[in-house]
């Protein structure tokens, strides 16, 4: 069996270094933190300039700039958002990131609509003369959460003894949510620790001391 090469040595150091962080802070956990920030906002550098800026902007206008002008705004205004760092001309990046907020504002909020929340409505109001009665049950279920939930949330009028009592069982819902949220994390770093801890032990360790 070869023993590792130095990529792998890298790689299991620096991933050493940083469950390092589980003892206590320390030098070389923070060294890792920053290298990984560093490499990682490269690695986005080059995927927005070679898959984004070379085939949306610069590309079109090289090949068909009459057809293609339009695109010298939106250029015009990235350049404009690193005015930011010019102490005397700091004030202008504020008219670009405004016209960009706007516009994703505008252009996103039917995808949301489309695509999130009416989805869930649609979820949650269904006929229930098709379904047998487990899958019954679990769409009063759903539906009672969503209203209760609703209810919790609106503050248009104050609240008596009866929403009161549904804006507690709405409590409970989002309790019950935000804990599986919690724990599909949990299990999601989880499952992230495994992958490492076997990258460790099966491509670094046991090669390195002839266990196949």
């Amino acid at each position: 069996m070869h023993p590792p090469a130095i990529g792998v040595w890298v790689a299991a150091f620096l991933t050493i270094f940083a469950l390092s962080f589980l003892y206590k802070d320390n030098p070389l956990f923070r060294f890792t933190e920053s290298l990984f920030a560093g490499v990682s906002l490269g690695y986005y550098v080059g995927i927005v300039l070679n898959q984004t800026l070379m085939p949306n902007l610069i590309e079109p206008m090289q090949q068909d700039f009459g057809k293609n002008w339009d695109l010298v705004v939106p250029g015009v205004l990235g350049l404009v958002l690193y005015a930011r760092y010019l102490p005397r001309a700091a004030w202008i990046f504020r008219y670009a990131i405004t016209i960009y907020v706007g516009y994703y504002i505008g252009l996103d909020f039917t995808r949301r609509i489309h695509g999130e929340v009416l989805p869930q409505i649609a979820r949650a109001i269904v006929p229930l003369n098709h379904f047998d009665a487990h899958t019954i049950f679990y769409s009063l279920l759903f539906a009672l959460g969503v209203f209760s939930v609703l209810i919790y949330f609106f503050f248009s009028k104050e609240q008596d003894a009866v929403t009161r009592r549904i804006a507690r069982l709405g409590i409970w819902f989002l309790m019950v949510s935000f804990g599986a949220a919690f724990g599909f994390t949990v299990m999601g770093r989880v499952a992230l620790l495994i992958g490492r801890l076997n990258f460790l032990i099966h491509d670094w360790i046991y090669p390195t001391i002839g266990i196949r």
